[in-house]
């Protein structure tokens, strides 16, 4: 359970900006029509690093707070998609409860947003299905995810049986090859307008929306809504042991990434031994300088409404007369004074017990599954598959 402190601080939260609120009507109602529908899934990959943080649940509680009271937001822990490659149950319980806290320890409120995870919503694996006849195998073996899990070449063939002859080489599942399918039926059921993605799923996102247009052609009605985009204005958080290289949590060397969890000695530590390079003074050059470049993007993620660009604090903080020293100084202590109570909340929201962690889930759940279930039965009367 929640700590007395604990429990207070969150109930403040959750009662301040009332303003910013959606309305019940507009929550949980399937009648009324919202001015914007935003949604977005994370996969529960454990806790989250300062990529996710950055790229994708920073922003979202920004939109939350800045959205309209007749908005209408969704982020979903996105657990089908996860399956798709071997996932151990134990961890993966774990990692939903994590992932859970973190959209808890970021500003998410189920009293503003719905908070829910994908597999509690089953008409996201039916409306996939339905999409899926849809789907064209050709679009699909042009989608880059199936072959970066794979680690092929872009221009790898879903029919060439010839990869998976190699030794120790997986073969390609129904599940991963169809990821954007599921990923589409995630957008559309709930008529969703506005998609926050980082730029690494923009090709999904046109994917959907061209299935959404072939399908309402198809049936000649505009039942599903072709949703726009929002660019993450972070777009990518390298890794600080090779900063050619996106951060993630898979990569085995710890010290590459910084979860929101880590404690001050901790994120000092992993800045001190990030990679830079040995050129004198603090300069931004993605090409040629990238471990100084990216803590400098790092730094002005946290501080954008200060700079208005990456450029542009490296001028007015630093120079050529700089020491990296200074700047890994400046850096971790950045990071750290921003996490600060992202840790503890997210520590708080750990010591949730859990059946009021699940009946919260559920609750959002619940509201996800009314959305959803109205939407699928239009879908599907229209499609001759209803009893009306």
């Amino acid at each position: 359970m929640f700590s007395p402190t604990a429990t207070r601080a969150l109930r403040r939260a959750a009662s301040s900006n009332t303003k910013h609120y959606i309305c019940p009507a507009c929550k949980y109602s399937t009648s009324n029509t919202p001015n914007r529908v935003i949604f977005s899934g994370i996969q529960p990959t454990g806790v989250p690093h300062l990529g996710n943080y950055l790229g994708a649940l920073r922003p979202w509680a920004k939109l939350q707070d800045g959205a309209a009271t007749d908005d209408r937001l969704l982020f979903s822990i996105v657990d089908l998609h996860a399956i798709t490659i071997k996932q151990d149950p134990r961890l993966l319980r774990q990692w939903r409860k994590e992932m859970f806290a973190s959209f808890l320890a970021v500003g998410l409120d189920p009293k503003k947003s719905i908070l829910f995870a994908q597999s509690d919503v089953p008409a996201h694996a039916e409306l996939m299905w339905i999409l899926s006849c849809f789907a064209s195998m050709g679009y699909l073996s042009r989608m880059t995810q199936w072959k970066s899990k794979m680690s092929l070449p872009s221009n790898a063939n879903p029919f060439d049986t010839s990869t998976s002859k190699k030794k120790d080489a997986p073969a390609l599942k129904l599940g991963l090859f169809s990821y954007p399918v599921l990923q589409a039926a995630d957008i559309l059921l709930y008529k969703t307008t506005h998609v926050p993605v980082g730029e690494d799923q923009a090709q999904h996102l046109e994917f959907a929306r061209e299935l959404a247009i072939t399908f309402n052609h198809t049936f000649g009605a505009d039942l599903l809504v072709p949703p726009q985009t929002i660019i993450s204005p972070a777009k990518r958080v390298m890794s600080l042991a090779e900063p050619t290289k996106k951060m993630s949590k898979s990569d085995p060397d710890v010290k590459s990434r910084i979860l929101i969890t880590d404690t001050k000695e901790e994120i000092h530590k992993k800045i001190k031994v990030a990679l830079t390079d040995s050129i004198q003074g603090v300069s931004y050059d993605r090409d040629s300088r990238p471990g100084v470049s990216n803590l400098i993007d790092i730094m002005y993620h946290f501080q954008e409404e200060h700079f208005a660009s990456p450029e542009q604090l490296t001028k007015d903080l630093f120079g050529p007369e700089t020491s990296l020293k200074v700047l890994k100084e400046k850096v971790a202590n950045t990071i750290d004074d921003h996490l600060r109570d992202v840790r503890e909340r997210f520590s708080s929201a750990m010591s949730m017990g859990d059946v009021e962690m699940s009946d919260m889930a559920r609750e959002s759940a619940d509201a996800a599954n009314q959305l959803a279930t109205s939407n699928l039965k239009t879908i599907k009367s229209q499609m001759g598959l209803g009893w009306d």
